[in-house]
């Protein structure tokens, strides 16, 4: 909590927000708060995973063979650095 705000700021403050919602709105917006909160949430989560799943997904499209099946990334690397050695002694040629 910040230096400048005491308990009699915060008092004059709830005092100001009775006064002009009243006391019957209150808990309304409080519950209309929280349920912003929670669908808030909910929806970066929703997010993080289809984000996850693209990635995954994306992972599995990159690490395809030569003859379609799915490769492991160390199958990939393998073959990459393969081509790569070809390609140099295709140059000292």
């Amino acid at each position: 909590m910040p230096g400048w705000l005491g308990p009699w700021e915060i008092l004059i403050v709830v005092v100001i927000i009775l006064l002009i919602f009243g006391g019957k709105l209150i808990p309304r917006i409080g519950s209309s708060f929280g349920r912003s909160l929670v669908g808030l949430k909910k929806g970066l989560k929703e997010g993080e995973e289809e984000f996850k799943s693209a990635v995954k997904e994306d992972v599995k499209v990159d690490t395809k063979t030569d003859d379609g099946s799915a490769g492991t990334a160390a199958q990939v690397k393998n073959s990459a650095d393969e081509t790569a050695t070809e390609a140099e002694k295709t140059e000292q040629s």
